[in-house]
């Protein structure tokens, strides 16, 4: 790059050099590019820092581009309309929250309860939730997580689940919380509401692309792999969760309870409580690259055994309650099962899930929720 620079300097200041000696010609460009590739890195590198849009794949891409000419330039410009598209947009969310910023739109009568699914955690500064969180605060609203552990049975994480529901209720005093759970979470929120007595401390419960039904493509590979690969696959994963936190681990269980044949069977003898409101949510991808991996190696299976999904759940599974919303695509790209809670922090067109749980949850204060 420094090196075209100053070809194309030399270039554009040779008929100048009647009036320049030629050292003075080349101590002026040399400061020139001194000067230009101080702002250009000093720029890269807060872009590299910065931006949350450009990802781990543009940072690399970008950086070996950069040792070959012209395609660098190509991919400079690539990386400009990654970065000024992103400005763009978080400039009219600011500009949007400023507006509101005193109407509290999201100061719900009750405190949010938001709720991970399988296989991660609430981490103090990873969110599982991304930058939903932050807005939501930002608009009104006191949220609290689950706490739960990342991998367990449903009921195991559902009796957590009920003693931080009456952790929260017995220190803030709110009576009651509304509950936005994530895939698995949703299960383990429902056992918890029916089966640990936790149904007076809910308001309500609003799952997001939850499989009630299970998935069937988890029950074909549970039947499929050898007991002893099982074994063996389990105790890998358990032994790295506690690492990360959970003091009992049971991968097997946890997985085991996403079964169509688990899910059916619970749903017999987990009722819905009668005084908590029960809604629904998911979306779907279009196709297998609207996910992350390893959701774009998954839709595919998923689709073959449990028709239109998000990358593991299908939209037939997830629908529960006395309201169902069904996120549909605007574009191509589609919107996967961590897209719908802002995991990849991506600004995905045709969707803003930030925005949407804004109105979700304005949506609960207006009810008197």
């Amino acid at each position: 790059m420094t090196i075209q620079l100053a070809w194309m300097l030399a270039v554009v200041l040779s008929p100048l050099r009647l009036q320049f000696s030629t050292a003075e010609l080349w101590y002026n460009v040399g400061v020139s590019i001194a000067v230009l590739a101080l702002v250009f890195w000093v720029g890269m590198i807060e872009v590299y820092i910065t931006s949350v849009q450009l990802g781990i794949k543009h940072r690399v891409l970008a950086a070996l581009c950069g040792w070959i000419p012209f395609l660098n330039i190509w991919y400079l410009t690539k990386i400009i309309r990654i970065t000024s598209e992103e400005v763009e947009f978080e400039t009219e969310k600011r500009e949007l929250d400023a507006v509101r910023a005193e109407s509290g739109i999201c100061a719900t009568r009750y405190p949010l309860l938001m709720v991970h699914g399988v296989f991660f955690r609430d981490f103090r500064y990873l969110n599982y939730w991304g930058r939903i969180p932050k807005e939501l605060i930002r608009n009104g609203a006191t949220v609290y997580y689950g706490n739960q552990q990342s991998a367990a049975a449903v009921e195991e994480s559902g009796r957590e689940l009920a003693e931080r529901i009456r952790e929260i209720v017995q220190e803030t005093g709110c009576e009651k919380v509304n509950i936005i759970a994530h895939s698995k979470g949703g299960l383990d929120s429902r056992a918890a509401i029916a089966h640990c007595g936790c149904a007076p401390y809910v308001a309500t419960l609003t799952t997001i692309n939850t499989p009630h039904r299970g998935c069937i493509f988890a029950e074909y590979l549970l039947g499929r792999v050898p007991e002893t690969v099982r074994q063996r696959i389990a105790a890998t994963y358990n032994t790295a969760l506690k690492k990360l936190g959970d003091s009992n681990p049971d991968f097997l269980s946890a997985v085991t309870d996403l079964t169509e044949s688990a899910c059916l069977l619970r749903n017999e003898t987990t009722p819905d409580a009668p005084a908590v409101l029960y809604e629904s949510v998911t979306s779907f991808c279009k196709k297998a690259q609207s996910g992350k991996f390893p959701l774009n190696m998954t839709y595919s299976v998923v689709k073959h055994f449990d028709g239109q999904n998000d990358g593991l759940v299908s939209v037939e599974s997830a629908k529960w309650g006395s309201r169902f919303t069904l996120l549909k695509p605007e574009k191509k790209r589609g919107i996967s099962h961590g897209d719908v809670v802002d995991l990849n922090r991506e600004n995905i067109p045709g969707f803003d899930a930030r925005e949407f749980y804004v109105n979700l949850v304005a949506d609960l204060k207006t009810r008197g929720y």
